[in-house]
């Protein structure tokens, strides 16, 4: 009897920032990683354009030059809500840089996959997995069934380890049953590109109050504008649901009626301004879907349901769960003893929930309290007036702390996030 012969030793699903992350690390230590896309490079995203230092530190971890062309430096957060302004510069921190980015996912995605894929991983494209290739005894999960090119040639590729990085849709793990949890939130956003005079902002703009072109109509959600420093700025706004107008608004047109009460001089009630159509995503938010690892496979990013519940960012921690997820399998892969190698595996969620589950639970906490407008008009008003309450609330709210020591605000948030118990 003949053995059958692995493809790889892991086989990432997806080539978006998580999928290609992971497999950049894998690649770094020698792993022999397969990473598979569906799409071709360069393709569009709707959301992540704009990335904060949590972002960043991730970038630079992939030996990615922040400082070349094409990435655009931003100072802070410009916060706007109640009639207030208020411009918070992002922490100086040892843990994280001081500063973030904006980069259209249209490049920045290829930009990670040629990363990972110089760094040795075998990046395929055209390849759309259909599902967990299994082990008939075991029901281990020991590959992948996949169709390849325009004429959907199926295909089967062999690994020990499956990594799921196939984004919101999550179809692999849905073929193994892991389905979303309804407990856990999960938010809406949408996006346009808007030829701006204020393409070149030096700050991430964040709005709390979104009213359209008569002031009296306060609409549901957040917006935001980040300049993308090419003429364009990126316009969107998300609502979570908490929210009593989730699931039962038209969001293309609320964006249309904030853009319709903008400033005349900024150019984004001008639908001749407008670059492309308005685009939408699901935001899956506070590990929506759980377990993270199950017969050989570990889900990463949005996958997981990873997007940070108090700010709506998840190319941050879906390149921080494919690192991590790359680390427990160079782990894995060097015990040869089968139970060693699946007590290694089972670290990857414990890793997770340790990292990020107190915080998770805190801002599903969060983002209860902010889809009631009176609670988030109250914080608003009696929050924006106060600089450091919002230099706190910024930390808190991007996740950026000292991991050891730190100023107060770093001990307290820290303090919270090991209390609260993990989601």
């Amino acid at each position: 009897m003949s053995l059958v012969q692995d493809d790889a030793d892991v086989i990432v699903v997806g080539a978006g920032p998580g999928g290609s992350a992971c497999a950049y690390h894998l690649a770094r230590h020698g792993v022999s990683v397969l990473l598979l896309e569906k799409s071709q490079f360069p393709r569009e995203k709707v959301c992540g354009d704009g990335l904060t230092p949590r972002s960043v530190k991730q970038i630079v971890a992939m030996g990615i030059d922040t400082s070349a062309p094409g990435w655009i430096r931003n100072r802070g957060l410009r916060v706007i809500g109640g009639g207030l302004t208020l411009e918070l510069d992002w922490p100086d921190l040892s843990a994280f840089p001081n500063y973030g980015l904006t980069r259209t996912r249209l490049d920045f995605d290829d930009l990670l996959a040629t990363t990972a894929r110089n760094a040795g991983a075998d990046l395929r494209t055209g390849v759309t997995v259909t599902g967990p290739l299994l082990d008939e005894r075991t029901g281990r999960v020991v590959g992948v069934t996949a169709t390849v090119g325009p004429e959907k040639e199926p295909v089967t590729y062999r690994a020990p380890i499956v990594v799921a990085a196939d984004g919101v849709s999550g179809r692999f793990p849905l073929a193994l049953g892991i389905t979303k949890r309804t407990d856990r939130p999960i938010g809406v956003a949408v996006r346009r590109y808007y030829r701006s005079p204020r393409h070149d902002d030096t700050y991430l703009e964040s709005w709390l109050e979104l009213r359209g072109k008569d002031a009296d109509t306060l609409l549901p959600g957040y917006g935001w504008i980040f300049g993308m420093g090419d003429g364009r700025v990126n316009v969107g706004l998300g609502v979570l649901n908490s929210s009593v107008e989730f699931g039962r608004t038209n969001y293309r047109q609320m964006l249309l009626d904030w853009m319709a009460g903008t400033p005349p001089e900024w150019g984004l009630a001008d639908e001749a301004n407008a670059d492309g159509a308005i685009q939408g995503a699901a935001l899956p938010m506070g590990f929506n879907r759980v377990p993270h690892y199950t017969r050989g496979v570990m889900l990463v990013g949005d996958s997981g349901g990873m997007v940070n519940p108090f700010n709506g960012e998840g190319i941050a921690y879906a390149m921080e769960s494919g690192a991590m997820a790359a680390e427990v399998a160079v782990y894995a892969l060097a015990e040869n003893d089968p139970w060693r190698r699946e007590r290694a595996l089972q670290q990857y969620p414990a890793e997770l929930k340790a990292r990020f589950g107190g915080y998770y639970r805190l801002g599903g906490w969060f983002s209860k309290l902010i889809g009631r407008p009176e609670i988030m008009r109250f914080a608003t008003k009696h929050g924006l007036p106060h600089p450091m309450l919002m230099r706190f609330v910024l930390k808190l709210l991007a996740n950026l702390t000292e991991t050891r020591g730190g100023d107060v605000m770093d001990r307290v948030i820290n303090a919270m996030t090991r209390v609260v118990p993990a989601v």
